[in-house]
């Protein structure tokens, strides 16, 4: 017994938004800005500043915790 052929399907997605797709998120493109300014290890270039994964987190939780923290002083 066989299978009918199956047709020719064209694809959803044109094959350059594809590449353009899997050329955005390919580990080759993640580190590209150098040393982290604070620490001296890879940094990504998600950003203003060239700050490592683990130094950009600290310093988002610190801003976090520095805006809970304000007291109404006067």
């Amino acid at each position: 017994m066989r299978r009918k052929a199956q047709p020719g399907f064209e694809p959803v997605i044109p094959r350059e938004i594809l590449e353009q797709a899997k050329r955005s998120i390919s580990p080759d493109g993640l580190t590209k800005a150098g040393k982290c300014s604070v620490c001296g290890s890879e940094a990504t270039d998600a950003g203003s500043e060239p700050l490592c994964w683990v130094c950009r987190r600290l310093k988002i939780s610190a801003w976090h915790e520095s805006e809970q923290q304000m007291p109404a002083q006067e």
